[in-house]
C-alpha cells in the first residue's frame, strides 16, 4: 500500500515595503521614545506601505510571484490559493481572488481566512488538508497584512506595534515524513473586546459617528492580551511537543508570533528554550500580523537556522482569542 499523502512546504517567500517607519519618527506623532518602545516591546523600526493606492493584495502578489519564481513553476499550476489577512483590500470579493488575477492562476480557486495574528498557521494546516486528501497538488498559503491602515497614529498604545508585509509557502504532496506533521488550535471569544477593531462590519457600519469614534482602527487592552499570549503561546507549543513524544532538545527552532519581544522570552522561559532556539525579527518589522510567522520561516531559511530534516514548532496568539502550534519536519 502507498504511503498517505502529506502536505511538505516546498518553498518561502516574503516582501516587506522599502519605507522605513522608526521610533524616532513615532516619537515625533505620539508621546513616546525610542528608548521606551524598544524597552517595553522591542521595536527598532517597521515597513510602512505609503503608497495609499497600493493595499494588501499588491503584498500578497509580490509573495506569490518570487515562490513561483523559486520553483519554476507557472501560476497555472497553482491549485488553490489562501490569503490570511485581516486588512483586505475590502470587504469583498476576496483579497485571494485579487492575488489570483495578479499572478494569472487560471485554474486556481481562493478565499480568505481571518484569525487575526493566527490566521497564517491556521490557512497552513488548511491548505494541507486539500494535499492530503489528494485533491490537489500546489496549494499557495499567504499571510499578508496592510496594518498601517488599520492603525490610529495618535494612540501611542497601538501604533507603536504594527507594520506592514507579507509572507507565504507553497504546500506540495510528499510520501515521507518532512512535512506538517501536528496542529493545536483553539479560539476563544470571549476575550475578544480586548482585541478588535469594532466598526466596518454589519454590527457597527461605517457612519459619521462609527468614525468619528475612531471605531475603525485597532482598539487593544494591552495588559490583558500580554498575558493571554505569553501563556498560551508556551502552553500549546509545549503539549504539541509532548503529544509528539519530543523534548525541547528535538526542536531545532521555534517561529514564534513576532508581537512583543516580551511576550516572546515570557513563551520561551515556560518552554525552556534557549535563546539560539528562536528566531526573533520584531525589532526590523514590528507586528505585521498575519505576515510574522511567515517572515520569520524565511529568515530561517536565508540564514540557514532550518535545513532538511530540522523540526520546527510555530506558535502563535492574537485576537479572537485565537491561538495554536504545529509541528514541522522541514522539506528543503
Amino acid at each position: 500500500m502507498p504511503n498517505p499523502l502529506r502536505a511538505a512546504i516546498t518553498s518561502v517567500a516574503h516582501y516587506v515595503p522599502e519605507q522605513r517607519l522608526t521610533n524616532e519618527e513615532l516619537s515625533k506623532m505620539v508621546d513616546t521614545t525610542d528608548e521606551w518602545i524598544q524597552s517595553h516591546v522591542g521595536i527598532r523600526e517597521r515597513r510602512i506601505l505609503r503608497d495609499k493606492n497600493l493595499a494588501t493584495s499588491y503584498l500578497c502578489t509580490k509573495v506569490a510571484e518570487q515562490i513561483l519564481e523559486q520553483r519554476s513553476i507557472s501560476a497555472t499550476e497553482i491549485d488553490l490559493i489562501i490569503v490570511a489577512t485581516i486588512t483586505p483590500d475590502m470587504i469583498y470579493p476576496a483579497t485571494a481572488c485579487l492575488v489570483q488575477n495578479d499572478i494569472g492562476a487560471s485554474n486556481a480557486w481562493g478565499f480568505d481566512l481571518s484569525a487575526a495574528c493566527a490566521g497564517f498557521v491556521y490557512a497552513m494546516t488548511v491548505g494541507a488538508q486539500f494535499i492530503e486528501a489528494g485533491t490537489h497538488t500546489k496549494v499557495l498559503v499567504i499571510g499578508g497584512d496592510k496594518m498601517s491602515a488599520a492603525v490610529d497614529y495618535t494612540d501611542r498604545n497601538t501604533c507603536i506595534l504594527f507594520g506592514d508585509g507579507a509572507g507565504g509557502v507553497l504546500l506540495e504532496p510528499t510520501e515521507d515524513d518532512h512535512c506538517i506533521q501536528d496542529f493545536i488550535f483553539h479560539v476563544d471569544g470571549s476575550g475578544g473586546d480586548n482585541l478588535c477593531q469594532p466598526g466596518g462590519g454589519s454590527l457597527h457600519p461605517a457612519t459619521h459617528e462609527t468614525v468619528d469614534k475612531n471605531m475603525h482602527f485597532i482598539h487593544q487592552n494591552g495588559r490583558a492580551v500580554m498575558k493571554f499570549a505569553s501563556t498560551n503561546m508556551a502552553d500549546v507549543a509545549g503539549r504539541i511537543i509532548e503529544r509528539n513524544g519530543l523534548t525541547a532538545d528535538d526542536i531545532k527552532l521555534l517561529v514564534p508570533h513576532q508581537a512583543n519581544r516580551r511576550i516572546i522570552a515570557a513563551a520561551a522561559r515556560r518552554m525552556k528554550l534557549p535563546e539560539e532556539k528562536i528566531l526573533i525579527n520584531i525589532d526590523r518589522y514590528g507586528n505585521t500580523t498575519d505576515a510574522t510567522i511567515p517572515i520569520a520561516l524565511w529568515e530561517a531559511v536565508e540564514t540557514k537556522r532550518i535545513e532538511r530534516g530540522d523540526l520546527i514548532v510555530m506558535a502563535t496568539a492574537g485576537g479572537g482569542y485565537a491561538w495554536g502550534s504545529a509541528l514541522i519536519k522541514w522539506a528543503y
